[in-house]
């Protein structure tokens, strides 16, 4: 009898030892340099995390368990940043739907897929509105850990 063994494909992007800070200075732009500064400091204050460099651009807060419909598990960071080449990229867990209020008052931005929210630079947006929608996706996710 042949036994067939299903394999879950592990996720690319893993923790890493780097540290943080030393990707924001690491990063050649100086505006971008201090827009990373105040995501850290942000999310930092928020989470009470450290934050951990997940692959080699993109700096999470906080971890969860989660486990998909399809039965696939795993850990991954709360909320997290990173400075992509055209826009700075938010992943915040639970998406952006019960977020509607918060959204229309950010200014400047783009939403994709269910976690990810584009902006230029942070004065394209109000830093109130982004510290609150950051904070609100935080103790959400945290509330169902």
């Amino acid at each position: 009898m042949n036994s067939i063994y299903l394999v879950m494909a592990e996720l690319k992007t893993q923790p890493t030892t780097v540290s943080v800070q030393d990707f924001i200075a690491s990063l050649e732009d100086q505006n971008r340099r201090d827009d990373c500064h105040r995501l850290y400091a942000m999310m930092q204050s928020i989470t009470g995390d450290n934050g951990t460099m997940w692959g080699p651009a993109i700096a999470g807060f906080g971890t969860y368990h989660y486990k998909g419909k399809s039965g696939r598990e795993g850990d991954w960071f709360v909320c997290g940043f990173s400075p992509r080449k055209q826009n700075l990229t938010l992943y915040l867990t639970g998406g952006f739907t019960q977020h509607e209020e918060l959204l229309a008052k950010l200014g400047k931005h783009k939403i994709s897929g269910g976690s990810c929210l584009y902006i230029k630079r942070l004065s394209d947006v109000n830093l109130e509105v982004l510290t609150e929608l950051v904070r609100a996706s935080f103790e959400n996710t945290s509330s169902q850990s």
